[in-house]
């Protein structure tokens, strides 16, 4: 089966005054398969929002696609024209953003929002995008579709107006939805409603994600691989049960390690600390050579202070970038 996305050796880097050119994404490479929800975890300052953007050629001003390519569908989108990527963003690749509040505009009614997006790229007669909107809400909001589109955002809870997003996003019926910290802003439960609305309409759409999150809780039983990026580059990558159950990388450990657990210890101890990653991934602390995570790394040998460690296969699907490990 071929890939819908296939991201090869991607370098990005930012411009300013102060920085002649700062790299954010160094060499990131990975493959999506249709139907399969990708995670795509790390810390802030990891590239994982440059690399959303960087699909869709939305980088901010100062932001360089240096290499690489992006495949989608077979076609690299780095080299196509800015009218073939309109026709694509939106109608066959759609982004959702973090905050709902910022996305959507906050005069217009979301059931509007949405008859735009289609009439943008399924140009058609009032009564059908009438009709289509409704079908997207129901999908969305079965208990209250009429209610909702008809509603400002403002008159929305966060995870309504997050809903509404995501009807904004398969409206078109997209091959591909990238998702970026989608649930950041809602509470714990809403967060769980969200997913499994993205599990619907996986199961029902056959829609590939890229889910970029911070928290690795999100991901177990929803993702179906994870890809774990630090400091612009790929440290892990397989499989999501192997990678969120049994970590390889050390800075995938310590990640998983500084995660809050509920245990009758920590609620009798308010105050017990969690554990934390030493130091920082801010640019002027990355090492100038050897592994960037050398300075944070609790096993770190001599040779990590000298030289990158290359990709190494873990069998045939799990892969880590660590001099610990030999194929």
């Amino acid at each position: 089966m071929a890939s819908v996305l296939e991201i090869q050796n991607l370098q990005v880097s930012y411009f300013s005054r102060e920085v002649r050119s700062r790299p954010v994404l160094l060499g990131v490479s990975f493959e999506l398969m249709p139907g399969e929800i990708l995670g795509v975890l790390g810390e802030s300052g990891s590239g994982k929002s440059t690399l959303a953007a960087s699909v869709l050629r939305l980088l901010p001003p100062n932001g360089q696609i240096g290499s690489g390519a992006v495949l989608f569908e077979g076609k690299n989108l780095l080299q196509t024209s800015s009218e073939e990527l309109r026709q694509i963003r939106g109608a066959r690749i759609a982004l959702i953003f973090q905050e709902p509040s910022l996305a959507l505009h906050p005069t217009m009614r979301v059931g509007e929002q949405v008859r735009q997006v289609l009439a943008a790229h399924q140009p058609s007669n009032k009564n059908d995008l009438h009709q289509r909107t409704h079908e997207v809400f129901n999908q969305l909001f079965p208990q209250e579709p009429d209610r909702i589109l008809r509603s400002y955002p403002h008159q929305l809870s966060g995870g309504q107006r997050q809903r509404a997003l995501i009807a904004q996003a398969i409206a078109c019926n997209p091959a591909l939805v990238i998702a970026d910290e989608p649930t950041a802003a809602l509470d714990p439960v809403t967060q769980m409603e969200i997913l499994d609305v993205f599990r619907t309409l996986r199961e029902k759409l056959g829609l590939a994600m890229i889910f970029i999150t911070h928290n690795p809780a999100l991901l177990s039983g929803f993702a179906d691989r994870v890809l774990i990026l630090y400091a612009g580059q790929v440290v892990e990558w397989g499989p999501a049960e192997a990678v969120l159950r049994s970590p390889k990388h050390p800075y995938t450990r310590a990640l998983f390690e500084s995660l809050p657990t509920i245990s009758s210890e920590t609620q009798k101890n308010r105050k017990t600390n969690l554990p934390v990653i030493p130091g920082n991934s801010l640019p002027s602390s990355l090492p100038r050579k050897g592994c960037s995570f050398e300075p944070r790394c609790s096993v770190r040998m001599d040779v990590c202070r000298e030289f990158e460690p290359a990709l190494v296969k873990l069998g045939t699907t799990h892969i880590v970038s660590c001099f610990k490990y030999k194929e």
